[in-house]
């Protein structure tokens, strides 16, 4: 049963907070030095970038500026990415991971700058970045990250308790990290990027990219672009160029809550070194703090109820938290690459003016904000001490071949798995605010029947490389499983790398 104090469809506080102007598509062809797809952080703050160094910049944004992941964020701007400093160390060695720490808080520098340049109100603070163990084996993982941030000269702490009710073995502090509204930020580089000259066109999906001397991005309603350099910003590639990045990359959905509570919070971002994950921060919300609450990974598409998961993050909250309402709930969906360093460079080595920012994991708002820092240096053919730890040409043996087999293999099998499924229910036998797979037409579809009675019944192959969607019961959206296209009931594309929707089959 759902919890009476969570909202009954998601509603992020980031969106609902702050008002984001609104841009008509493009409806005929164009030229630019560079065209930017998407309107996410990384793609706003590379078209930014290149707007100040004089360059002729169109973004495109397929549905509207900041209304997928970074408008469903936990909002974070921080060097301190969970447990994974050790790891790195072991397996690229300190240099590398060096490089990779100093790369982030070069973006929360660049961050603090900005806001000060432009004088943003963004509700940005300062905040300590906290990871806690509540077991003995997580408790020696974060030992291990402490003594890593020793050997890389990070500033941090060991810490025997943390100031919440929650009983930990130990943790480590990441200092001085910062914490903001990332529209309310991202909308002032907006309005920027515009008074530089910088054009945007929303409800513009960019469908394919013609290589060459000079690019031309290809529209789905079939204007085209010129431009000299091509950056893809659309969080998973809409355009692979011979890349592989489809299998070199696997999508997870997390979720957040935003949380009123009579406790008294103390400050600092929290996330938990333990499974599942929570992350807990707070942001300011008419002079009180609502606390944004975090956590319940899984891999897109691979949960049979994923509602639980909010149910998850509010029962946290209420026994630790001391939670009195929660007004809203999100989730965002996140890309880990092979080796979890995000691929920002050029495409493929063969095509170096088509350029990529992807695969963040769960650490966008700084990743994003570095990949508009590179892709800038690497189009005005600067130098840049980190290009070669995120170039996306890298293959590591060492985690990235065995992770390769394994992500595919997964997919391998959820495709095989859907195409042999034939569901045992019908659409007559949805209740009202059901979706579910069912044998219409004796093939196997998806159907949703809305609190009305309108049924929605269409072909679940995605239509991005044929795998079988899967409903999601908390968003009521469709969801590939293999590589992340996110559909909505009525079939139309919410999230790529799709960008044709799901056939229709009934016309009720």
């Amino acid at each position: 049963m759902t919890n009476s104090k969570l909202p009954q469809f998601s509603e992020s506080y980031w969106r609902d907070s702050c008002t984001v102007k609104g841009y008509e598509p493009l409806n005929a062809d164009d030229e630019a030095d560079v065209v930017v797809i998407g309107g996410g952080i990384s793609g706003i703050t590379t078209a930014y970038l290149l707007s100040k160094e004089g360059q002729r910049v169109i973004l495109l944004e397929g549905g509207k500026l900041l209304n997928g992941t970074t408008g469903h964020t936990t909002a974070k701007v921080t060097s301190q990415h969970g447990v994974i400093y050790d790891e790195l160390i072991q397996h690229f060695g300190e240099e590398v991971t060096r490089q990779y720490y100093e790369a982030n808080n070069s973006a929360l520098n660049f961050v603090k700058s900005t806001i000060q340049e432009h004088s943003i109100d963004c509700d940005f603070s300062e905040q300590d970045a906290i990871i806690y163990a509540e077991s003995e084996q997580y408790l020696e993982q974060v030992k291990k990250e402490y003594d890593a941030y020793q050997k890389l000269g990070i500033d941090s702490e060991y810490l025997d308790s943390i100031p919440l009710d929650i009983p930990v073995l130990g943790a480590v502090s990441m200092k001085k990290q910062g914490q903001f509204h990332p529209l309310k930020y991202l909308a002032s580089l907006v309005d920027e990027f515009v008074k530089n000259g910088g054009r945007i066109f929303e409800g513009t999906t960019a469908s394919d990219i013609q290589t060459g001397p000079q690019p031309v991005v290809v529209t789905r309603e079939g204007h085209k672009v010129r431009c000299r350099h091509a950056v893809v910003a659309s969080h998973f590639p809409f355009y692979d160029g011979a890349g592989f990045y489809f299998a070199r990359m696997h999508p997870e959905r997390s979720y957040s809550i935003g949380v009123k509570t009579t406790m008294d919070y103390p400050g600092g971002m929290y996330i938990s070194a333990d499974s599942p994950t929570r992350s807990i921060r707070y942001t300011e919300n008419n002079g009180e703090k609502l606390l944004i609450v975090g956590g319940e990974s899984h891999k897109t598409g691979q949960d049979d109820n994923t509602e639980k998961h909010y149910e998850a993050l509010c029962k946290f909250s209420e026994d630790v938290l001391a939670a009195t309402e929660i007004p809203y709930r999100w989730s965002a969906q996140d890309l880990v690459t092979l080796d979890k360093i995000p691929y920002i460079g050029p495409i493929t080595s063969v095509h170096s003016n088509i350029l990529v920012a992807t695969g963040y994991r769960k650490w966008g708002m700084t990743s994003g904000i570095f990949a508009g820092m590179l892709v800038r240096d690497l189009i005005l053919d600067r130098e840049n001490p980190y290009r070669e730890v995120f170039t996306p040409s890298r293959f590591k043996a060492d985690p990235s071949l065995k992770t390769l087999v394994v992500e595919n293999a997964d997919v391998a099998k959820h495709l095989v798995e859907g195409k042999l499924e034939m569901p045992d229910r019908t659409p007559a036998d949805l209740g009202p605010d059901e979706g579910a797979p069912v044998t219409y037409n004796g093939k196997r579809a998806g159907a949703y029947k809305d609190e009305r009675g309108q049924l929605y019944v269409l072909d679940t192959t995605c239509t991005h490389l044929g795998c079988e969607v899967a409903w999601n019961n908390a968003e009521r959206t469709w969801d590939c499983p293999c590589h992340g296209s996110r559909f909505s009931y009525e079939g139309e594309v919410v999230e790529g790398p799709a960008t044709d929707s799901l056939t229709k089959l009934n016309d009720e």
